[in-house]
């Protein structure tokens, strides 16, 4: 048993122009240096540039979509036994999903070569809304890791 006392979570505010939670964790994860203005201006400017991109869709859901379809459902996790490390394939918790979903997201915005970061947001939120793109490659890679090692699930305790 911990002797460290219990942590509790944090309370996000949600963002001041949609009310959303989501969107107002996306902010905090963009944030850099404590320059929370900086990453609004950004994000809101992903937003703004994914305006008209898909048509019938507010840009907002189509952000909602993209996350939703980053998301991983398995991931491995190390387990230690006898002596030997197994890549076990476990659930992932809901929170963790959407920490992922977000963190993946950002990474490969970042690593992209268009001109300003809220282009490169957008457009990474265009193509995980397809399918495609870096941050789906990454989900696929962790489902592909967690398939191959599904023999030792039994580790799972």
């Amino acid at each position: 048993m911990s002797r460290r006392s219990k942590t509790f979570k944090r309370e996000i505010i949600p963002d001041p122009i949609h009310k959303d939670l989501v969107i107002a964790k996306f902010v905090n994860k963009i944030m850099l240096r404590g320059q929370k203005s900086t990453a609004q201006k950004l994000f809101y400017g992903a937003l703004d540039e994914l305006n008209g991109k898909v048509p019938g869709e507010d840009s907002v859901n189509v952000m909602r979509k993209a996350l939703e379809n980053v998301k991983p459902s398995i991931e491995v996790r190390s387990r230690r036994v006898g002596g030997s490390t197994y890549q076990v394939p476990v659930d992932v918790r809901p929170a963790r999903r959407l920490a992922l979903a977000m963190r993946w997201l950002i990474e490969t915005s970042r690593a992209r070569g268009e001109k300003d970061f809220a282009k490169r947001l957008a457009a990474e939120f265009l193509d995980a809304y397809n399918n495609r793109g870096n941050a789906i490659k990454k989900k696929e890679e962790v489902h592909k890791m967690a398939d191959a090692n599904k023999a030792f699930a039994h580790y799972n305790w």
